[in-house]
């Protein structure tokens, strides 16, 4: 039963990350709550999720010629991109699985707040 859990659970992780709306989010949530998945480790399971959609995501644009992929342009972001990820893991171990739990949840109702009392610009 656990793997229909999961499986549905991706599924519609994957839908809303491809749409842009967050997928993380459901993902992280999923993992921590109903798999009972330490916090450190759901969000490395996120980053390792985003990577397959993040590159079929970028294949379907350029496609669509919706955006424009120059590789020198795309080096500088992609190697900070990269450093900022091994820091992130380094700070997050340090952190601790309990306050980066309660960091995240803070994060989470402030987005929602922010997206509940912002006005929309036209």
């Amino acid at each position: 039963m656990n793997i229909i859990f999961a499986v549905i659970a991706a599924f519609f992780a994957g839908l809303a990350a491809s749409l842009g709306l967050g997928g993380g989010m459901v993902l992280i949530i999923y993992l921590t709550i109903f798999a009972d998945i330490p916090q450190i480790s759901a969000q490395g399971i996120n980053l390792v999720f985003f990577i397959p959609i993040a590159i079929l995501s970028i294949i379907l644009h350029r496609k669509n010629h919706l955006i424009a992929f120059e590789w020198k342009k795309m080096l500088l972001p992609i190697c900070f991109g990269t450093a900022g990820a091994f820091l992130g893991t380094y700070f997050a171990n340090i952190l601790g699985s309990d306050l980066l739990s309660k960091i995240f949840a803070v994060f989470i109702l402030i987005v929602g707040a922010m997206e509940l009392f912002s006005k929309k610009k036209d």
